[in-house]
């Protein structure tokens, strides 16, 4: 069987939100029950859980279990994660790119000057994640 074709360039949130209906037409027949999507998004997260504890906690994965590409599992897991909550998002009417900006303002509101002056954040070197080989992103 041929590799499927990927789709290439940048997507908005709204982008994504058509991209993962024209994939429902198309190859899933028809979207599963939201909450049949819901137990779907908390295997997923739970997928994407096992993996960060495991690189960025102190859990350990068991012999012969590491992921060969870590940075590629860790990304198929988030598709996972956003695939599916892009579904639920489709299903019940929410445009995400607008849900997502009206949070982005919420956050900034709320937390404009909150995180800066936790004293926790500033003193407590085991929150202090620069050596966990965090990479900020980059498009």
């Amino acid at each position: 069987m041929p590799e499927p074709e990927r789709p290439s360039g940048a997507l908005s949130v709204r982008d994504a939100q058509q991209a993962v209906d024209d994939w429902i037409t198309r190859h899933g027949i028809r979207y599963f029950h939201e909450l049949t999507n819901f137990a779907q998004l908390v295997e997923e997260v739970g997928e994407l859980g096992r993996l960060l504890s495991r690189t960025a906690g102190e859990q350990s994965f068991k012999p012969g279990r590491e992921p060969a590409d870590l940075p590629a599992a860790l990304a198929d897991e988030m598709a996972d994660v956003l695939f599916v909550l892009i579904c639920i998002a489709n299903q019940t009417g929410v445009d995400l790119n607008d849900a997502l900006l009206d949070n982005l303002a919420k956050k900034t509101g709320r937390d404009l000057r909150r995180h800066r002056q936790n004293d926790k954040l500033k003193q407590d070197p085991s929150l202090d994640r620069s050596d966990s080989g965090h990479r900020p992103f980059e498009a």
